[in-house]
């Protein structure tokens, strides 16, 4: 039986931010960014509810029918020859500085929500326009159930259709392995978030006559 997959829209916000919040929760990077659980429980879900408005901005966001399942995509175009560095959503000059507003935003005195925003746009590819899966939770007595494989491979039957690349950074050597298995290969060096775990930035390129 297939899983049922629709495009989420503000009307889903509080669901889909409440999932992300559970399902990330224990992640290593969100401990990382929250180090004590008291801090985090109180910040996180404010994280994952500028991420949400982040994806309905920069791209789209894919939930199962049953909302057990889902995933943020960022739409991140080439970037200008002229225009150097930068990422997706990164915005440009003070005012489009997209980590520091983020921060101010969630956190202000924490200062691992912006360097993490910067970290991981220092290291994102800026010369092909692609699909950036920035983050995707599957509720935890859900998983395993291969509704995250579901909602990642809908998007990229698409890119191998229209010939479009994707990114993503796993965040655990579990994840990576199963993002290899959907034709993910690492990019670039890993990147070790200071006295944090290891990022392992990927690079889909599309699969022809898929």
């Amino acid at each position: 039986m297939g899983v049922a997959i629709r495009r989420a829209g503000e009307e889903d916000r509080a669901d889909a931010v409440r999932l992300l919040d559970e399902a990330f929760m224990w992640d290593p990077v969100s401990a990382w960014v929250f180090p004590t659980e008291e801090h985090r429980r109180r910040r996180h879900g404010a994280l994952m509810d500028a991420f949400f408005d982040l994806a309905l901005g920069e791209g789209y966001i894919d939930i199962t029918e049953d909302g057990s399942a889902v995933a943020l995509w960022w739409s991140v175009p080439a970037a200008a020859p002229e225009a150097g560095g930068g990422s997706a959503g990164s915005g440009g000059g003070a005012e489009g500085d997209g980590p520091a507003l983020l921060r101010q935003a969630v956190d202000p005195e924490n200062e691992r929500v912006e360097l993490i925003g910067r970290l991981t746009e220092a290291a994102h590819p800026t010369d092909r326009a692609h699909q950036y899966l920035h983050m995707i939770a599957v509720r935890p007595d859900r998983q395993g159930e291969g509704l995250g494989t579901a909602l990642i491979a809908a998007v990229l039957e698409r890119c191998d259709a229209e010939g479009l690349h994707a990114y993503l950074e796993a965040s655990s050597a579990r994840s990576r392995a199963l993002y290899e298995r959907l034709g993910f290969g690492v990019t670039g060096a890993p990147l070790d978030l200071p006295d944090g775990p290891r990022m392992w930035p990927m690079w889909r390129e599309p699969r022809e006559g898929a």
